[in-house]
């Protein structure tokens, strides 16, 4: 019986903490799986063995195969005797098995999963265990969030869990479920409420005296402070961590010390990448390579405990990518190198688990990596698939969301048609009693419209009660919704330009490569003439001499005019990149139009080389330089001739033969404003849709070639610098768009 009781208290000991069991090898973990190993040859099949298989898959679950093997040999050892209890935790350990293995090395069935929890639950329910249907829930919530990012459904169970826990007054339950609170609260922005949830959770360890809760909720409230730009204090309670988990020694979880590692190098990361910004090289390239040792050191670990390199991979190649441009330039190469080597073994390992926020991330740093290296066509192709993962992102969550919102609302509308009917029904019965009341007597007639008055007074404060609580929540839902769009709304001003960006990249390898070329080649020339200017000299032909040298300085001068436009490019790709300063500029309206008609051209004709289009130009030489904000003005003219480009694209391709293309851009001084027109040949605009074009989120282009945001924030951005934009177009025959802008 003693015997019996000891391994009850172990299995719910073990069973406390509902989160995903992460592999852990400490000794006094290794004595207790091997005591029980050797109980398990010589237990009878009964309750006993039950819990003792139990005990070794929850202390397993690292192990997927040995941890399913103990859970299954529970199942049917519970269903031959018919120890109900046994069989929930079974199934539940099964799906702990799944879900576990998802964390550590992706490759866990949500599936399975949730179909061992859904059982789980059921058998819970007839024993009315709400503890165990909690810690259902919350791991059910850990499966949705870690294995499939499904947010809205891991929050629906996660709060389900934490209403439970609160009910029941588990401590400990409630320690590790705040986190997940937190978290919400952060994705929401609320840093302040985040904190405060974290740092609840860290007192309710502290009094239960839980070193490995209190180094895991550390490392919680670090990642908070790091996400909130507080280096120093993520780093102070990422240290506390490593030190508790060092302290701890062989009973520290074997995830402990990497995870603390890993934390602390983001932070380095962050110091070394903010010295650098700063112009402090050293204190750059100290902090990086302290980074570095710690992602190093963390592989080791992680190889030795058959972990998963999902984060470590790509933040090494982060750090090898910085030291690219901290370090001298003969370095430079080889740690670009080093950064794509692990680059593609994150992408690999994101591949292989389906994992796409992990292929979207290492294909951006690998797009970075070779633009950095000057191969363009594999920079292009690399940053060509982060946005497609990017966007593939983006769309399964607002669908996600959007099935979330419809779910509450159908839920809504059937609890107040419920409550309709039942005030309906309430006010008949009353209405049949009063009858009955008035047929008895007069008198009491009186009494019971007494009442009846005063308890529809009553019920109608009441329902105004309801009815403000009612509208207070539809309000905080209406703001919550508004914040939300208004996010999205900002990411999607952000894809817009980051899109624009692509369109350019293209346009921009041509237009740099020219500059190049020439620079080569005279270059090449140089070194011939200054041979043969030698051997004149040396003749005594000072005259062929002088001439030669006059050829030479002459070919410089073209290498520096080359070299410049080179530079220009750059200059304008990076100006056109970056966010907007808002401060106005003097610049040149006609190179700033010459440039961006020619990258916009380039960049479609490398998308499909067999497109040509007659290009015309007329800029007046009389403006001179007028005040704009050249990103800005930039980008409105992107997308006018990006416009203009797909429309006689679309064109082309309808009448084949016999059509000639035509792209016109002009620049004309009217009084105090400067006209500027781009003019098509395409098909025009329909007359029943020339009003909403300047509309946001308004495309007539298919879905996903078009975010319907670039005529929208052009038309904001010239109504900013004080001008205006209008359309002229005829339907068969092409479009104009006229922009005005002042010449001061």
């Amino acid at each position: 019986m003693k015997k019996f009781l000891h391994r009850i208290c172990l299995l719910l000991l073990l069973y406390a903490f509902p989160c995903i069991a992460l592999p852990q090898s400490n000794t006094e973990d290794s004595l207790k799986i091997i005591s029980l190993k050797k109980d398990l040859q010589s237990e009878k099949e009964d309750t006993n063995k039950v819990i003792t298989l139990n005990t070794l898959s929850q202390m397993l679950s690292h192990d997927k195969k040995s941890a399913e093997e103990y859970a299954n040999q529970a199942l049917a050892l519970s269903q031959k005797i018919n120890f109900i209890p046994g069989e929930g935790l079974a199934y539940f350990f099964l799906g702990n098995v799944e879900t576990g293995a998802g964390y550590i090395n992706g490759k866990g069935d949500i599936n399975k999963a949730l179909d061992y929890f859904n059982k789980a639950i059921a058998i819970f329910t007839t024993l009315n265990d709400q503890l165990r249907i909690a810690d259902c829930y919350a791991t059910i919530g850990d499966a949705y969030a870690g294995m499939t990012s499904n947010f809205p459904e891991a929050e629906k169970y996660f709060y389900a869990a934490l209403k439970i826990y609160e009910k029941l007054g588990v401590k400990d339950r409630l320690a590790t479920m705040y986190p997940t609170l937190a978290g919400f609260y952060k994705y929401n922005g609320n840093y302040d409420k985040a904190f405060s949830t974290l740092k609840a959770s860290l007192a309710i360890f502290e009094e239960l005296k839980d070193s490995a809760g209190l180094a895991s909720i550390c490392i919680n409230i670090g990642k908070a402070y790091f996400e909130n730009k507080q280096l120093e204090d993520a780093l102070s309670y990422f240290n506390k961590a490593r030190s508790i988990y060092a302290a701890l020694g062989k009973r520290s979880p074997e995830w402990g010390i990497p995870w603390a590692k890993g934390n602390i190098a983001d932070v380095y990361i962050s110091q070394g990448e903010n010295a650098f910004s700063s112009g402090n090289d050293q204190l750059a390239r100290q902090k990086i390579e302290e980074a570095l040792t710690l992602c190093k050191e963390r592989l080791e670990l992680e190889s030795a405990g058959n972990m998963s390199h999902r984060e470590t991979y790509l933040q090494t190649g982060n750090c090898y990518y910085d030291l690219s441009y901290i370090l001298p330039t003969a370095d430079k190469k080889n740690n670009l190198l080093e950064s794509k080597k692990f680059y593609e073994l994150s992408l690999e390992l994101g591949k292989k688990n389906n994992e796409k926020r992990l292929i979207s991330n290492s294909c951006d740093k690998l797009a970075q990596v070779y633009s950095s290296l000057g191969n363009y066509k594999e920079a292009y192709t690399y940053y060509t698939a982060y946005i497609s993962y990017r966007d593939s992102i983006s769309n399964e969550e607002a669908t996600q969301k959007t099935v979330q919102i419809q779910m509450q609302y159908e839920f809504d509308k059937k609890e107040a048609n419920a409550r309709a009917e039942e005030d309906k029904k309430d006010a008949e019965a009353k209405r049949i009693k009063n009858q009955q009341y008035f047929m008895i007597a007069g008198l009491a007639i009186i009494v019971v419209a007494v009442i009846i008055i005063a308890w529809i007074q009553y019920r109608n404060n009441k329902q105004k009660q309801k009815a403000n609580l009612l509208l207070e929540r539809q309000k905080l839902k209406v703001e919550t919704t508004l914040s939300e769009l208004r996010s999205t709304q900002s990411q999607l001003i952000q894809s817009e330009k980051m899109a624009s960006l692509g369109e350019l990249t293209a346009g921009i390898a041509h237009e740099i490569q020219n500059p190049l070329n020439f620079i080569n080649n005279f270059s090449e020339v140089n070194t011939e003439l200054l041979t043969e200017m030698k051997e004149e000299i040396d003749k005594g032909n000072n005259n062929n001499a002088k001439a030669i040298a006059n050829d030479v300085i002459e070919n410089s001068g073209k290498i520096n005019h080359h070299g410049k436009r080179a530079d220009a490019i750059v200059k304008g790709m990076l100006q056109h990149s970056r966010s907007s300063t808002g401060l106005k500029e003097s610049t040149d309206i006609n190179s700033l139009c010459d440039e961006y008609l020619r990258l916009a051209y380039h960049g479609l004709r490398a998308k499909d080389n067999s497109f040509n289009a007659t290009i015309k130009t007329d800029f007046d030489a009389t403006i001179g330089k007028i005040n704009i904000i050249p990103q800005d003005i930039g980008r409105v003219v992107l997308n006018l001739l990006t416009n203009a480009f797909y429309a006689v694209t679309e064109r082309l391709k309808a009448k084949g033969s016999g059509y000639e293309p035509t792209v016109s851009v002009s620049t004309k001084k009217s009084g105090d404003r400067v006209i500027l027109t781009v003019m098509d040949n395409g098909n025009g605009i329909p007359q029943n849709i020339i009003d909403k074009i300047f509309q946001p989120f308004f495309t007539t282009k298919p879905t996903g070639s078009g975010t319907g945001l670039g005529l929208s924030l052009s038309y904001d951005i010239v109504k900013a610098h004080g001008g205006g934009i209008k359309v002229e177009t005829k339907q068969g025959e092409g479009t104009t768009f006229i922009v005005e802008l002042p010449s001061k």
